[in-house]
């Protein structure tokens, strides 16, 4: 299927629900940014960080693995659309900021997934990953998703 057919495939599904594509974009990764939030605020309970939280244990654990697994899957129409509808842009410095640090996020993501396995690395490194990735998310939805919500259209 020819690329032009996939991306109106693509945009069909999404403005089934959504006003546009780009609404959907700005939405699922508001949503994914939310699940971030969720991943760092169950990871500092499971490093013993934050008190007001249930016990650490298989709840917890099981909140932060899907939370983190939702996260990364309202990211993927979100990548789909960057990359094959929009691709790399620098017209400006907010979409400059935006098409780099989109560039590193899944390398991030993988960096992490790595980590998470490698019992062997010091006891920050984990935590550092879990960040920094959380942060990338932030920064790409600050200058996608919180751009669009403020100067486009606050709205399905």
């Amino acid at each position: 299927m020819p690329l032009a057919d996939v991306n109106e495939v693509y945009t069909d599904i999404v403005t089934a629900v959504f006003s546009s594509s780009i609404a959907a974009k700005a939405w699922l990764a508001t949503a994914a940014v939310a699940l971030a939030f969720v991943q760092v605020t169950t990871a500092a309970r499971i490093y013993g960080r934050l008190r007001f939280m249930p016990d650490r244990g298989p709840a917890i654990a099981l909140v932060h693995r899907w939370s983190g697994r939702l996260a990364f899957l309202f990211t993927l129409p979100v990548f789909f659309h960057c990359v094959t509808i929009l691709g790399f842009q620098t017209p400006d410095t907010r979409a400059a900021v935006h098409s780099v640090a989109g560039t590193f996020v899944y390398g991030v993501f993988a960096a992490k997934v790595l980590i998470v396995r490698d019992r062997s690395l010091p006891g920050w490194v984990l935590p550092a990953a879990g960040l920094t990735l959380a942060s990338t998310l932030v920064l790409l939805w600050a200058t996608s998703s919180l751009w669009y919500f403020t100067n486009v259209r606050f709205g399905f």
